[in-house]
């Protein structure tokens, strides 16, 4: 059989020609790569927690910060357009309407609010000073502590677009949500190079989460459908079958985050439980900030001093706002609040969470209503690590 002899000159030109093609083509795709696969820009922190377990209050630390961008719960707009579905149908929804927040693509929300909308129309808006400041509103500076009465006077009427326009100004978007219930769902997230996504677990002893939604039974109903999948009808949880998926979802998140998590999940997760924070909250706000590349400023600290020094543990009517209170208080008031037949069934469907989060469980009423008697273990003397971040202790 004849053999067909090319000359290596020629083998070598072809190479040539094929690497330069190729490069050429290269320089070509880059030049047009789609923003989702260039570097983030922003630090982009989610705030994952679950319904009356302080979120609100962290989110108002992060919310604060000159250079915070917040946004409080935006995926109620997809559980209230869409209630008749559960929670795990709706993860995707929740998932790429967070997405496109982080980007500052309020395009999103089309979906949920077609009409020609103002500031006031997006959940909880006022929560968020970044939209109560220039350039969402010229009635305050960035650098102003602001409160929700004030900012719904002034700034309600500024136009929807404010929000996309004030979110593309600051180094940090921070978002707070209470509707995942399974890390996995964040992977795409996580591993988006669009995005600099971090993550703050925030957990509560399940007894005082429990004590806290029965001041807003009404409020959490139809989210309770939402959680037990009872295509829209309202639920009481009565027998606490919501706070036991609660509870389910903390230990999964907490278990997927530091037992043999993916590479990806280094340093990007951090578990801060709400009693720590009530008791030395300087110290852990200036440990959340570092994690989230943040400076605490000299007003904001007397802005925490001031609200978690207040007197009492705050009245019914407020379930839902941000009020100066005794913050240790807050904390254990279920003790002397809760009968002890509740506590029981509460630590029955819950026992894996109190345990896994560091909780001591109680045997009687007396040991209940015994407040020398700690139940929040200290960290040191858990076999788990805390974060994958940078544990204190």
């Amino acid at each position: 059989m004849a053999r067909i002899r090319i000359p290596s000159t020629i083998v070598i030109i072809f190479v040539t020609v094929q690497t330069g093609f190729l490069l050429f083509m290269y320089a070509r795709y880059s030049s047009f790569m789609p923003q989702s696969e260039e570097k983030a820009s922003q630090v982009h922190i989610l705030i994952l927690s679950s319904w009356r377990s302080g979120s609100s209050f962290v989110g108002q630390l992060f919310s604060q910060h000159p250079s915070v961008f917040y946004l409080m719960e935006p995926a109620w707009h997809v559980w209230v357009t869409m209630y008749q579905n559960s929670a795990r149908v709706l993860h995707m929804a929740v998932r790429d309407l967070v997405r496109s927040v982080f980007l500052c693509d309020m395009s999103v929300f089309d979906a949920y609010m077609p009409w020609k909308r103002n500031l006031s129309d997006l959940f909880q808006w006022a929560a968020s000073r970044a939209l109560c400041s220039a350039p969402a509103c010229d009635s305050f500076q960035r650098t102003d502590i602001t409160s929700e009465m004030a900012c719904k006077t002034l700034c309600g009427r500024y136009p929807f677009s404010k929000v996309e326009e004030a979110c593309k100004t600051y180094s940090h978007v921070v978002i707070k949500e209470v509707r995942f219930f399974d890390l996995k769902v964040l992977y795409p997230l996580l591993t988006d190079p669009s995005l600099n996504l971090k993550i703050i677990h925030l957990v509560r002893d399940p007894r005082a989460v429990v004590k806290s939604r029965e001041q807003s039974v009404k409020a959490l109903a139809r989210d309770n459908g939402i959680v037990l999948s009872t295509n829209g009808t309202k639920v009481e949880d009565s027998k606490y079958k919501v706070m036991q998926e609660v509870c389910r979802s903390h230990v999964q998140i907490y278990e997927t985050a530091t037992l043999k998590p993916p590479n990806f999940l280094k340093d990007r997760y951090l578990m801060v439980r709400f009693e720590d924070l009530v008791r030395d909250p300087l110290s852990e706000i200036s440990e959340m900030y570092k994690f989230a590349d943040l400076s605490l400023t000299p007003r904001l600290k007397s802005w925490i001093y001031n609200i978690t020094h207040g007197q009492g543990p705050g009245k019914k009517k407020e379930a839902f706002k941000i009020t100066s209170r005794d913050a240790v208080s807050v904390s254990q008031a279920w003790r002397n609040v809760l009968s002890f037949q509740k506590v029981k069934k509460i630590q029955e469907v819950c026992k894996g969470a109190i345990n896994i989060l560091g909780y001591q469980l109680v045997d009687s009423e007396k040991e209940q209503r015994d407040l020398t008697l700690d139940l929040v273990l200290p960290r040191r003397q858990n076999q788990f690590s805390w974060s994958s971040f940078n544990p204190k202790h």
